[in-house]
C-alpha cells in the first residue's frame, strides 16, 4: 500500500464500527483496506468530469427503466468489517435496496472506479480482486491515461471475465443491463478546453 495515501491508525486494526465511532464525517475519500485506514486527497477536476458523465448516463437509463439505484463517492460500501470502499459510481438494483442504511452494506450489482494516476494497481487489481470476490456482478474501469473502458462481468464460476475493452468511437455495454452502453470518446472526451 502507498504509504502516501495511508494513515497509518491502530496498526491495521481499522473496522467499519471504530472508523465510525472515533472519525468525523468526511467528504474527503477514506477507505479501510484490509483493517488500514487509506486516506487520499480529493480527485483531481477531470476525474470528477468523467465520473459525471459516466453517472449520469447510468443513472438516466436507470431510473427511466425503474431498475434500482446509482450513488456516487464518497458512500461508504463495507464489503466486510475490515474493508470498505467508496466507489465513484455504482449501482444497486430494486431488488437489493434492502443493502441501503447509514451505508451500503454489501456488494453493489455494478462498481466503475476511474483510475487515478499513481494509483493503478488500486482499480486494476486491488479493487478488482476485493470486488470479485465480494460477489460484484458487473465492475467497470475507465482509465482516461490509456483511453479506455473495461468491462468485468462475474461469471458462473464466480470470477471476472472481461467482457470488453473499448475506445475510441466504441461503446462499453454492460451484460446485467442489457441495453445499456455508453460511447467511450463521449465519457473521455478533452475535459478541459483552453
Amino acid at each position: 500500500m502507498n504509504a502516501a495515501h495511508q494513515l497509518e491508525r491502530g496498526n491495521g486494526h481499522w473496522t467499519y464500527a471504530k472508523a465510525r465511532a472515533q472519525l468525523p464525517e468526511t467528504n474527503l475519500p477514506t477507505e479501510i483496506w484490509d483493517g488500514y485506514l487509506v486516506m487520499a486527497p480529493a480527485p483531481i477536476p477531470s476525474h470528477q468530469i468523467i465520473s459525471s458523465r459516466i453517472e449520469d448516463a447510468l443513472r438516466r437509463w436507470v431510473s427511466r427503466r425503474r431498475l434500482g439505484l446509482v450513488l456516487d463517492a464518497p458512500v461508504d460500501v463495507v464489503l466486510a468489517p475490515k474493508l470498505v470502499y467508496q466507489p465513484d459510481v455504482f449501482f444497486i438494483s430494486k431488488q437489493r435496496l434492502h443493502l441501503i442504511t447509514d451505508r451500503i452494506q454489501g456488494a453493489p450489482d455494478l462498481v466503475v472506479e476511474i483510475v487515478s494516476s499513481g494509483r493503478r494497481k488500486h482499480d486494476y487489481k486491488d479493487k478488482k480482486d476485493n470486488y470479485e470476490a465480494h460477489g460484484v456482478k458487473e465492475y467497470w474501469i475507465i482509465d482516461p491515461d490509456k483511453e479506455h473502458i473495461e468491462v468485468w462481468w462475474l461469471n458462473e464460476e464466480k470470477f471476472f471475465e472481461l467482457l470488453g475493452r473499448c475506445s475510441g468511437k466504441e461503446q462499453a455495454a454492460s451484460k446485467i443491463l442489457p441495453g445499456f452502453k455508453v460511447g467511450v470518446d463521449r465519457i473521455l472526451e478533452h475535459l478541459l478546453q483552453g
